[in-house]
Order: structure tokens, then sequence, then C-alpha cells
């Protein structure tokens, strides 16, 4: 069609040329094949800004291969470079300025800061490779993003092993080693298996892991103290290798109710640069009695599974699972019960259980019985089809009913959707949200009260263990919000309508130590009008008090960091004439994360970058790792080609030359008309 106009176009213009070339002849007009050429000139320009008013622009764009400069910005690097710190800055300086030249550029840390002043800070305190390099790829691995440059020690304290990452770039992965490469002499106690909560008078088993790095001829006992320093257990361990890698386990009666805490302590191995993982501190929660859960499920599920994993190894739980036709005879001896999607469209159930005021939890899916579910409970109005749907989870920021590990957002982020009814779902006003859908329509809902409930509206609660595993290596965050559910149903707030809570016994330096208090009137509603003191006492009876600030309907304190040691506090509120208190213990270890390992974990770093295409090198090696980016082919720019449609109207210098004919004719005319 763009040939055809451009050919009328011509010749329109041809003809309109030679009757004024016969014209201006007649004239006499001293050129008249000048004025003929600006006329029909003028013709086609104008012919053309009607007939083809856009015209194709193919336009060449060429994209640098991007280079992530990823930094370790933990304590333990400081640690590592030692005095080498100010030259180790500036030949990554010079090194981020050549590749500036040839490609774009990206310095972070592995918070995902850009600045460059947090690239060499080097507080951070804790390290998590696996997550950096997720958040990399998942920023740039679609672009052209040509090398990741790994700037660390490889001691990781946080997140998954970083060697089972998977990083979708067609370039490569480099990694710049960074401390001594050679293995220091080191005994250490690396992960305590324990459980939180054990019952009164049971044997309470302790089983650690201990690695030992040129050790050999170690033989000694691994001792596990009470919190009076009195010896408990010893497990002995002898080492004949230079690599040990072995557990120990200790059996401990536990004879007295309350928080217990004790202490494991591997002795020097004599010449160890590093004794602070020597040793770990542990809590348990002795309880006198078991509380009874039962699991009530339309069909057998996935979800009943996740459930019950998540529950597992809690001994203040007795979970008992059944199926809608085995209801048990008495419900009243269950504190809680589970409903998974039920009451069902299929199966009946009766009534008794909304009759006996028991704390109930209920998981929506495709069977549920909607109507019904909506008479049954307050928390949740359901205006729905029984048609199902995906729905994103969304972390509410706001809520305050329990505490959640600090990566909630993170791992959130990560989660698959729900399956949820078609329709409106609406939470009511004294409602708690704990996760929205990304519609905005609540997802995870509590509930308090006489009886206090809960809703997950929707199923699929298993492929959130299963994301988090995938993408950290546990199932921390989706099981604490099974495990706080379910305490928050059946915690007996009557004989105890005033508690505390810690996200953790044993912080780490400079950790910020936080407390959270809950207290609620007869209603069961958590309430926070009187004030509420803190009394914290360290190991020597010095005292200091603090007050509860009011988050919500609840009392939160940030305490900040405090020396080494083991606290005690009492946290103190009167309400309606009465005094309530609770107390509880922590530990405030003086050595961070960062100084539980030292030295460079070079095989790791090693086979991170053979993994991925890519070369290791050390701090005095930075020329031949700029040497080996430049020198790899698959780092090359990414060329590609687009075609626009471009309005002749927007292109100005068109009209200026339009109008430079028209002028140039008329002034020719008039000039020789005068002659």
């Amino acid at each position: 069609m763009l040939w055809l106009s451009l050919f009328i176009a011509l010749i329109v213009s041809f003809f309109v040329g030679w009757l004024m070339y016969k014209a201006d002849k007649k004239r006499v007009v001293p050129y008249p094949w000048l004025t003929a050429t600006l006329r029909a000139l003028l013709v086609l320009l104008t012919l053309l800004l009607l007939l083809a008013p856009q015209i194709n622009k193919h336009n060449i764009n060429t994209q640098k291969p991007i280079v992530l400069f990823l930094q370790d910005h933990s304590q333990s690097i400081a640690n590592a470079l030692g005095k080498d710190s100010s030259k180790y800055k500036s030949d990554v300086t010079a090194l981020a300025n050549k590749l500036s030249e040839r490609f774009k550029l990206i310095t972070w840390n592995l918070d995902g800061h850009i600045s460059k002043d947090s690239l060499f800070g080097y507080n951070a305190t804790t390290t998590d490779i696996s997550t950096a390099l997720s958040n990399a790829t998942e920023m740039y691995g679609q672009q052209n993003l040509g090398a990741i440059i790994l700037a660390s020690d490889g001691q990781y304290n946080q997140g998954a092993n970083p060697i089972f990452t998977q990083l979708p770039i067609n370039g490569a992965l480099y990694s710049l080693a960074i401390g001594d490469t050679s293995v220091p002499k080191d005994l250490r106690i690396t992960k305590i298996y324990a459980n939180k909560t054990a019952s009164l008078n049971s044997q309470f088993e302790i089983r650690a892991d201990i690695v030992a790095l040129r050790c050999n001829g170690y033989k000694n006992n691994i001792v596990l103290l009470d919190a009076s320093g009195n010896t408990i257990a010893e497990a002995p361990v002898n080492i004949n290798n230079d690599r040990f890698d072995g557990s120990s386990s200790f059996s401990v009666k536990l004879s007295k109710p309350g928080l217990q805490h004790y202490i494991l302590s591997a002795p020097n191995a004599g010449g160890e640069q590093n004794v602070a993982n020597n040793k770990q501190n542990i809590f348990v929660d002795v309880i006198e009695e078991k509380k009874k859960i039962l699991i009530l499920a339309a069909a057998p599920h996935p979800d009943i599974k996740a459930i019950n994993d998540a529950l597992k190894g809690l001994e203040q739980y007795e979970v008992t699972t059944k199926t809608v036709d085995q209801i048990p005879d008495n419900l009243s001896e269950y504190q809680c019960i589970i409903l998974h999607q039920l009451p069902a469209i299929n199966n009946t159930i009766s009534n008794q259980l909304s009759a006996q005021k028991k704390s109930i939890w209920y998981i929506a899916g495709a069977q549920s019985n909607y109507p019904q579910l909506n008479q049954w409970q307050q928390a949740v109005s359901f205006n729905v089809s029984n048609a199902m749907r995906d729905a994103e989870p969304s972390f509410n920021t706001s809520f305050n009913t329990f505490s959640l590990p600090q990566n909630i957002r993170a791992v959130c982020d990560k989660l698959p959707p729900l399956n949820v009814p078609f329709g409106t779902i609406n939470a009511s006003a004294a409602s708690n949200i704990l996760f929205n859908q990304s519609t905005g329509q609540p997802l995870w809902v509590l509930y308090p009260g006489t009886a206090p409930c809960a809703v997950l509206c929707g199923e699929g609660l298993w492929r959130w263990r299963l994301y988090e595993y995938k993408n950290f290596n546990r199932h921390e965050v989706v099981d604490e919000c099974i495990r706080q559910t379910v305490s928050f149903l059946t915690a007996n707030n009557k004989d105890k309508p005033f508690r505390t809570e810690l996200p953790k016994y044993v912080w780490n330096n400079p950790e910020h130590i936080q407390l959270n208090a809950y207290l609620y009137n007869s209603n069961n509603e958590p309430i926070n009008q009187p004030d509420a003191t803190l009394s914290i006492s360290d190991s020597t009876g010095h005292s200091k008090n603090y007050t509860f600030e009011r988050n919500g309907n609840t009392y939160r304190i940030d305490i900040g960091t405090m020396p080494a040691g083991t606290y005690s506090y009492k946290a103190q509120t009167t309400f309606n004439g009465k005094t309530y208190t609770d107390a509880g213990r922590f530990v405030m270890d003086a050595t961070s994360l960062e100084a539980q390992e030292s030295g460079c974990n070079y095989p790791l770093m090693y086979a991170l970058a053979q993994k991925n295409n890519g070369s290791t090198f050390n701090t005095n090696q930075i020329n031949a790792l700029y040497d080996s980016i430049v020198k790899n082919n698959n780092i090359r720019p990414l060329i590609s080609e687009t075609t626009e449609q471009v309005p002749l109207i927007d292109w100005k210098w068109y009209f200026l030359l339009l109008l430079l004919v028209a002028t140039a004719e008329w002034l020719l005319r008039k000039y020789w008309m005068a002659m």
C-alpha cells in the first residue's frame, strides 16, 4: 500500500511539474525547469503527508551485558580482610571502573542494596548467599545478565546451601574468595536437635552435630550442663582424622515444670583460634498436661499431613486425625478441633460442635458448605460458589496477635497460591487477618472471643510447606503459622489472662531483644488499656525496669542489645483490681553468628563457580578476574531490531523542508516576474 501511494504521488507530482514547466515557458521565465521542479517537489511532499502519514522506522538496539558484583558485607569479611581492607576496596573500585566501560555494572551487597557505601560496611550480622543469588537472578535473569561476581568468604549461616541454588543465566558466576584458604583448627557444635516443649517426667533427648577440622587425636567428652553449671550428662568424642563430622546424643529426665535452660559444651581442642562455637544454649518448656487436638476432615487430603507434620514433635499437643464418618463420641476432651472442608456439601455434621463452644479452625475448600459455615462462625462471611480459583497470599504487616519469624515476608513472596472459592469473602471487624489475598480479600483469619476460632479460606497448605523447603531448605515459617494458630486456639486465657512471648530464647550480639505481651479480658479479647511493666535481672541480681509500648491491642518492647549473660525477666500489669505477672529467661550470647566459623570456605566458592560456568579467584587476582570476564564469549551484547511506525506529522524537519521549498519557489517567481 505504501509503494502504491508513493507511485501515485510521483505521477501526480510529475504531471503538475510538467504543467508548470509549460506555463512558465510561455511566461518567458528564465529557468522554467527550476520553478517546475520546485512545484513538483512541493506537491510530492504534500501528497506524501496525505497519502502516507506514517513511515516504518527500523531501530537497531544494542544492550550491554549486565555484570552484577555481589559483595558479602557481613562481619566475617572484616575479619577475613584484616589490614588489607583498604587495598581490597581500592582494587574492587578499580575493577568496577574498568567493567563499567564495557558492561552495564550493577553493585549489590547481599541484602540487595546498591549504594556503593554499603558494599564495604561489613556490618551485617548474618550471611544468606542463597537468597542473595536468587534475588539477583529474579531481578536481572530475564535481561542480558552476563556474569555474577560473588565476593565472599563462603561462610553462610542463613538460608539454604547456595550450591543447590539454580541460577538461570546464560553467562557465568565468578567467585572472588576472600580470606585465608588454609583450614584452621576448629571444633564446633554446629546444630542442636531438640524439641521446644516436652512433658513433665518424660525422657528428653538432645542431639548435637559436631564438626572438627584438623583435630586428629582429640579425645574428650561433650558435656551437658544445667543452668547452674551442674553436669547432667556426658558423651565421648574420639576424632581420628582431620575432617570429622559426627553427632552425640543425650537423654535427660525432666523432673521440673516450666522453662528449663541447658548448656552443651565441647572442651577446647588446643590451638583453636575460635572457641565461641564450642558452646550452645538449649531451652525447653516443660509442660504438666498435654492439650488434645482433633483434626476432622471431609476426606483424606495432603493438607492434613502438612498440619500433622507441623505439630509433630511438640510435646504439649496430642493430635488425633479422623474423617467425618469417624467422629468421636466425646468431643469435650479436645481443646481444639480443626475442620478441613467441614461442614461439607455431601456430609452432614452434628451441630454438637457449635453447641459445645469449642475453639475451631475452619479450613475451606471445594467440598465446604458455605451457607452452613457462615452460621457456625463469625470471623468471615462467604458469599461464594464452590468453583475454585487461585489466590496469591500477602502477609498483613499490621498483624500482632502473635509473633512470627522475621523472614515471613521473604517466604510469603515465594509461596504458591491457595485454592479459594469464587465470590466475595469479608472479615468481621473483630477479626485479625494474618494473610490477605492479593485482591485484598482475607485469606487466613483469627477471631478472638470466649470460643476463639480461625478460618483459612482456601486449601493447598501442603504446597506452602513444599515451596518453603524448596526455596529456603526448611519449613520454619509455614510450620510456625500453623503452630501459633493452634496455640492461639488452645490458650487458656481464663487461667492465665496475661502472658509474655519471646521470639527466641538465645540472642546473638548485636541483635535487639524483643518481647511481646498479651492481656485478655473476660471475653477472651486482647486489650492493652492498663500499663504493663517489665523488670530484667542479670545473673548478679542487678535489675533494670522498662515500660511496654502499646502495639495495636497488644504490648511490645524493643529492649535493644545487652551485655553477654543469662537474664531473667518479670512482666506485670494490673487490670480490674487484680495484678497479673509472667516470668521467663533468655541468654545474650557475646558472639555473633558471623563468629561461629572462620576462614574461607574455598570448596564452596570453587563449587559454585564450576557449577555455573565460571572460575574462582582470590583477592590478589582481581585483574585476572577482569580478563576472564572480557574473554568470555558468552558475555556479549544483545542486539535487537525493532520497527516502529513514525507519523510524518511528528517530524519537524519535514515541515521545515516543505516551507523551504514553497518559499524558494515563491521568491523566484516574485523576482523573475518583476524583471
